[in-house]
């Protein structure tokens, strides 16, 4: 069947723990706010020390957080999640468990640390780094978690990540791959965040006014959101509700602010409401990515408009993240857990402001909650690389189900170990060089590797439906120790505007919307050391579901000394330096691929931290994989 049931929830926000961390208040109330300005962001340097944090001041000591924030999260939410699945669904630990999470973080308060122990000179402990990659948080919690997950998936496409992970856990319970999915995100508050966001002036100084014209920027927050879905009608849980339809796209415009014009968000949501079968008329409720920041409230309502039309409807607009901060990667799964609750209590949320609201709004913004049912609820969100992901959120029956569609090789390019402009150039013979030299490292190299498979290509793609996969272990460790030694040397408030965005391991996805015009599901993935074949089987699912009708499929790692140092002190062995890419589509060209096979070779070599017979972790595993699965073809990967 198409659509999940959510059939559990653990969660953590600013605003609680439990079914607090989404609370709406009552009818006629306005609702709860937790943003406020916190002492030891103050105390870091930043001058706007305003946020929203989980973790109590229990978990607080001079500015500095006790243990590890994100695995306090993770374990408050993954605890909550499995006590209501083992009340009610005691066999479910004996089913197919899948496990996909979404971050836009991942460990960097961990990271952070790590960096500060480099500085002093101090050895690093094999428990830290083992902790600290961007993975760090999944290892942990499937070493404690006392269940064998299998598919694996972490998402790392800063705040659409959790939205992205729903929606494919969704595909993965359509065709089968799992009886059930704990699907989520989570991340942490730290000061290394905080300063990127302030430094790009992306913050505010009092309180975030979404979609107001005196907004002036968002507020940080934290925390952690998990739910348990399952089929519909295989399980013995009364559902909190359903999710009947996902789409995803990138803006292909600006690696850190949206198109202005909305088109790519509309696209996402447009592909969600198809895959729901829902008419856009049938939305009663939206629940916005609301940043409050000028550009994203701006095209979110030109979004709207193109979607819903330009006449004010009856449909209600909820920008959650004007009351829990800002959440990033936890952000759109604990803003669906409050879109389900509204609807399962008949309550229309508010605002926590709607005062001057800008007047292409389509749909209304309450000052207090109201009562009304929803049957129809629109999840947008958004994040940097010009990632956009929609969901459906329904009270009623799922959609009939549709056969999967084979996966085929398209293409293989020849691996990269440095960026190469002319590979780009000669794949698209009109990118402006300029802007390619100027580039980062890491998205440089993985242009260069995509530019050698798209010029191998020889099927014509339709770029609106070409989406790229980007599989990362060493993900972006360099560019964040760039980042944070000015943090560390002068201050918080010094943070490099420009050495903050590549800090996101979903930038260089976007670099590759932007130079070759794709614009289907665009991310990138790393849950252990195999991302390449993590990477691998997400473009593949994409393809099989059409998401997409073809996927650039990426591995890369940039290698430096701080990916040298964890690795080694974890004791893994080291991923190649480098970027390989291939093309994927539904196309048929040769043999189409196998699945189960990718996916033994996926668990393989996560269970040796990367290695597969003689391959290097790292792009050589894409090769590998594609081998696995049944490509054959000489040179390249």
């Amino acid at each position: 069947m198409i659509g999940a049931d959510v059939v559990a929830a653990g969660a953590v926000s600013a605003l609680g723990i439990g079914a607090d961390a989404c609370r709406l208040g009552a009818v006629g109330e306005r609702p709860p706010c937790a943003v406020a300005p916190l002492a030891w962001l103050r105390e870091a340097g930043l001058r706007r020390p305003v946020g929203a944090a989980a973790l109590s001041a229990r978990d607080l000591r001079g500015g500095s957080r006790v243990g590890d924030p994100v695995q306090i999260l993770l374990d408050e939410a993954f605890g909550q999640l499995t006590r209501t699945l083992d009340g009610g669904w005691g066999g479910w630990r004996s089913l197919r468990v899948g496990l996909a999470l979404g971050t836009s973080g991942g460990a960097l308060p961990e990271l952070t640390r790590l960096f500060e122990l480099r500085d002093l000179g101090a050895a690093l402990s094999p428990e830290l780094a083992c902790s600290s990659p961007y993975f760090g948080p999944v290892l942990a919690l499937r070493s404690r978690c006392d269940l064998s997950l299998c598919p694996v998936v972490q998402v790392l496409a800063a705040c659409a990540s959790s939205t992205l992970a729903m929606g494919l856990a969704c595909r993965w319970l359509e065709h089968g791959h799992a009886d059930i999915v704990i699907a989520g995100g989570y991340d942490a508050l730290s000061t290394f965040i905080a300063a990127g966001f302030e430094a790009l002036a992306a913050t505010t100084g009092t309180q975030p006014r979404p979609f107001c014209l005196e907004r002036d920027g968002l507020a940080v927050g934290e925390g952690a959101a998990l739910v348990a879905l399952a089929r519909p009608g295989e399980h013995p849980i009364l559902p909190l509700g359903r999710i009947a339809g996902f789409g995803a796209s990138a803006d292909a415009v600006h690696v850190t602010a949206p198109d202005r014009t909305g088109q790519g968000l509309a696209a996402a949501a447009r592909l969600a409401l198809s895959d729901a079968a829902a008419p856009p008329q049938s939305i009663d409720l939206v629940s916005a990515h609301g940043t409050a920041t000028n550009y994203n409230d701006a095209a979110e309502v030109h979004a709207l408009v193109s979607i819903l039309g330009d006449e004010r409807r009856a449909a209600v607009l909820h920008p959650f993240k004007a009351a829990a901060g800002h959440t990033m990667g936890a952000a759109g799964a604990l803003e669906s857990l409050a879109a389900l609750e509204a609807m399962r209590r008949s309550l229309l949320p508010a605002s926590a402001c709607v005062e001057n609201v800008e007047p292409l709004l389509p749909v209304r913004l309450l000052s207090r909650n109201a009562s009304g049912a929803s049957r129809c609820c629109l999840k947008l969100s958004s994040g940097f690389g010009g990632a956009n992901a929609a969901l459906v959120l329904t009270q009623g029956a799922a959609g009939p189900p549709r056969t999967a569609r084979s996966v085929h090789v398209l293409a293989v390019g020849e691996p990269c170990e440095a960026p190469d402009p002319e590979l780009v150039l000669g794949a698209v013979p009109g990118a402006d060089r300029s802007y390619l030299l100027r580039v980062d490292s890491t998205s440089g190299l993985i242009l260069a590797a995509v530019g050698s498979a798209v010029s191998r290509n020889v099927i014509a793609l339709s770029t609106d439906r070409t989406g790229v996969v980007l599989g990362t272990a060493a993900a972006t460790l360099e560019a964040n120790e760039r980042f944070d030694a000015r943090r560390r040397q002068r201050g918080a408030a010094s943070a490099e505007p420009r050495r903050f965005p590549p800090t996101s391991p979903n930038l260089a996805v976007g670099q590759c919307g932007i130079v070759f015009g794709f614009k289907g599901p665009s991310l990138a993935v790393g849950a252990s050391p195999a991302a390449a074949l993590e990477a691998l089987l997400v473009g593949y699912d994409l393809i099989a579901s059409a998401d997409a009708d073809a996927v650039v499929v990426v591995a890369a790692d940039e290698v430096g000394i701080v990916v040298r140092d964890v690795w080694h002190a974890a004791g893994w062995p080291l991923p190649r330096q480098g970027a390989c890419a291939a093309i994927l589509g539904a196309e048929a060209r040769g043999p189409a691929l196998d699945r189960a096979e990718l996916t033994r070779v996926h668990q393989a070599a996560q269970s040796r931290s990367g290695l597969l017979g003689a391959a290097a972790p790292g792009w050589p595993l894409l090769g590998e994989g594609l081998r696995a699965g049944g490509y054959r073809a000489e040179g390249g990967a």
